[in-house]
């Protein structure tokens, strides 16, 4: 693709300063919604630049753990505030992008601005217990270190929110950072970095690379300087990521599939189901981790609900992020989109039924982006690729049982483990469903995609790396223990 000359450049973030890449290539991204538009041009980086970047990292993080946790602190609320004063600005970016809804993206910009104030509180609470010690003149005492450099990988679908729910905590606990997001989402995290820049951290502290998976993401898997690495994306590359830092004794936290249900009851509130499968399920395309994607429903209002479920999908309103009555963008990027339709043929060549959807639209500006209808599939069998498989697109599997203790079985029957939810009145049912559902996250009567900033987040089976993100959790990944014995 030719760049033209008002195509704004973005560079990389090392060592203070913003420099292109050793290898003079980039990469143009587009509007998903309308190819034509070119939202930014970003850098594709070589290992050289890798290097460079964590050794600029490795050097600052000695003075920068030296540091008090409230002096970081009020660096991170300096960010909050620049990110707040923009935050038109870069939810603007998100949505042309990668497809994202205005509103969603200004919400996940304030959030982010969230992330950033709650981490700076951090870093003026407690990171260490009194333990009472057997020699009565002595003192023990345990505190907290930071890892070192710490290697931050993140996925195109939150590109703001996931992000600094990483970078956050590592920087208030005394890690220094290297960042690579996906190269999708490379305009928006330079404008996340900006934010960084203004608000005077210091050269070293916060690192910012973009370039291919295969050349930075492995560099910093292997990379014998970078002491931890965290990452969000698919359950494949989380597995690659896992033998590599356990080889060379790097710690690891990994964030990464979900096939998540709704079980939706007998006694349920229908349009409270419905509104939140939809919501669930097609907001954000259903490009989203906590995405519903299998809806289990009771047999006894079983076709009553599918009625009120394609109903409600009718009404919805497909098209460019950007435009006010828009309730659904595009898929992120063209081979997300191929993704999302090969799981469509895919169920329809298995034997499921589309009732709602399946396919891409076309026509006006449909034609200039990567447009998939929200699709809805009955018929389905348990080990169909629709039922088994991370699609994340706007496509969910509809499931009927009898009796609950089925239904939950059937919720169960995934080797993924993030998120789940369920519709019931019955107080019973709902304690049974915390206690025997296999999600790191269970909600009752609300969305399966749901997560607060101050709660632990992370999933269980093969959906992470069994450690959780987010709220005073994240403490257990960024750093280690250190146990102190002090005797005159």
């Amino acid at each position: 693709m030719t760049v033209e000359a008002k195509e704004r450049v973005y560079l990389n973030y090392i060592n203070g300063e913003w420099t292109a890449s050793s290898s003079g290539q980039t990469k143009s991204n587009v509007n998903p919604a309308n190819v034509e538009e070119v939202v930014g041009v970003v850098q594709s980086s070589t290992g050289e630049d890798l290097d460079r970047a964590v050794a600029a990292a490795k050097a600052a993080q000695k003075a920068w753990r030296k540091l008090s946790g409230p002096a970081r602190g009020e660096l991170l609320y300096k960010a909050a505030n620049i990110m707040e004063s923009r935050l038109g600005e870069i939810a603007q970016t998100m949505t042309k992008e990668m497809g994202k809804t205005f509103p969603e993206a200004k919400g996940e910009t304030a959030r982010g601005v969230a992330l950033l104030r709650y981490y700076a509180g951090e870093g003026s609470r407690k990171v260490g217990d009194v333990i009472p010690a057997s020699d009565s003149q002595g003192l023990m005492f345990t505190t907290r270190v930071p890892l070192g450099v710490v290697g931050v990988i993140t996925p195109w679908n939150f590109p703001v929110a996931i992000p600094i729910w990483k970078m956050a905590p590592a920087l208030i606990y005394g890690n220094t950072v290297v960042f690579k997001p996906a190269h999708e989402a490379g305009v928006t995290a330079t404008k996340i970095i900006e934010c960084f820049a203004e608000a005077g951290f210091p050269a070293g502290v916060v690192n910012f690379i973009l370039g291919p998976g295969s050349v930075i993401g492995q560099g910093i898997i292997d990379h014998p300087d970078i002491a931890g690495i965290t990452f969000t994306g698919s359950d494949y590359t989380g597995k690659r990521i896992a033998q590599g830092a356990l080889a060379r004794g790097a710690k690891y936290q990994l964030e990464m599939g979900g096939k998540n249900p709704v079980i939706v009851l007998n006694d349920a509130d229908l349009d409270q189901a419905a509104d939140a499968t939809i919501s669930g399920a097609f907001r954000s395309t259903g490009q989203k981790c906590t995405a519903t994607s299998r809806v289990i429903v009771q047999s006894g209002i079983y076709e009553q609900f599918k009625d009120k479920l394609i109903s409600k999908l009718k009404e919805i309103k497909i098209g460019d992020g950007m435009q006010a009555d828009t309730w659904m963008g595009p898929c992120a990027s063209e081979s997300q989109m191929k993704t999302v339709l090969s799981y469509i043929e895919k169920g329809k060549e298995e034997g499921a039924k589309p009732i709602f959807g399946g396919g891409r639209l076309s026509g006006g500006e449909y034609d200039k982006g990567y447009f998939v209808e929200p699709t809805v599939f009955e018929r389905v069998s348990p080990n169909m690729a629709i039922v088994r498989e991370e699609i994340f697109g706007p496509v969910v599997a509809m499931m009927k049982f009898d009796e609950v203790e089925e239904g939950i079985r059937m919720a169960n029957d995934s080797e993924f483990g993030l998120s789940a939810s369920i519709f019931t009145k019955n107080i019973g049912v709902m304690l049974e469903f915390i206690q025997d559902m296999e999600a790191g996250l269970v909600r009752i009567n609300a969305e399966s995609a749901g997560v607060e900033l101050q709660a632990p987040f992370g999933g269980m089976k093969q959906s992470s790396s069994h450690s959780r993100e987010q709220g005073q959790a994240a403490i257990e990944f960024y750093t280690s223990i250190k146990t102190v014995f002090v005797k005159p």
